[in-house]
């Protein structure tokens, strides 16, 4: 598919998703809402796709909602809300539920939505300079794409309820010790960091990746008898994979593992 606000391309299992939108600052609207869902239907769809790199074009990584539609149709936002937030919610939901793991390479200001949204990415790398904003009470709003379950599960229920709250910046160092980034590297570095990861990933157990991921999602919410029981299932699931036979055999062979996504 052909997609106005991003692209993706594919080589060797990495996805590498850029929003393109760097004139605008790359905001969330309603067609970036849309295509971010028919993006996660495609790769959720896509059983070659075994990591997925978010980039985005220009010196913003995205200034979030879009305030000029919102101010041109302020009058239906409640009823074109609820529109763009079933694609955008979606999208975000069968891209968390996918075996993939997501790295973000972040730059400038990330702010309102997107900061949320790419807080539910497994690794996030940013550069010295980089800013996140909270932005949504500093217009009156509440949160949404995800910022309330995904900053929490990074920062912590009351750093992610404060950085909200007090409408904070928070910079790439801030950011860091509050575990809402995982590292900082140079401007000029940040890329090919980013991709190195990425790729790592790509070529590491997919399978084993997405029982991790759904796992660890599940870990703030049940209860310690259902999330063992969650662990054992899985555990039994992958361990008939290719890649585990795999990885057990190379162990007992003193080889590195050739991992294939299987």
């Amino acid at each position: 598919m052909t997609y106005t606000s991003m692209h993706i391309d594919r080589e060797g299992g990495l996805a590498r998703l850029t929003f393109t939108q760097a004139q605008r600052g790359n905001p969330i609207d309603g067609t970036f809402c849309a295509e971010f869902c028919d993006v996660a239907n495609e790769l959720s769809s896509d059983p070659t796709v075994r990591a997925v790199l978010i980039t985005a074009e220009g010196k913003a990584f995205s200034f979030g909602g879009d305030i000029a539609m919102f101010v041109s149709q302020i009058d239906a936002l409640p009823l074109q809300i609820k529109r763009w937030t079933s694609d955008l919610h979606m999208g975000i939901s069968r891209m968390q539920r996918m075996d993939a793991p997501i790295v973000a390479s972040v730059q400038g200001i990330c702010a309102g939505g997107m900061a949320g949204m790419i807080a539910g990415a497994d690794i996030i790398v940013a550069e010295p300079n980089t800013k996140f904003v909270a932005a949504y009470a500093g217009i009156g709003y509440c949160c949404d794409a995800g910022s309330s379950v995904m900053l929490s599960r990074r920062m912590g229920l009351s750093r992610a309820r404060k950085y909200l709250l007090l409408n904070e910046t928070l910079d790439a160092k801030t950011a860091l010790a509050a575990g809402l980034v995982d590292e900082i590297v140079p401007a000029e570095e940040l890329a090919a960091r980013a991709e190195a990861i990425a790729r790592n990933l790509a070529n590491g157990p997919t399978r084993a990746f997405g029982e991790i991921r759904r796992l660890m999602t599940s870990a703030a919410s049940e209860p310690l008898d259902t999330q063992l029981e969650l662990e054992a299932q899985a555990l039994s699931r992958v361990a008939g994979s290719a890649d585990a036979r795999e990885g057990l055999v190379a162990f007992a062979e003193k080889r590195k593992a050739a991992f294939r996504g299987s």
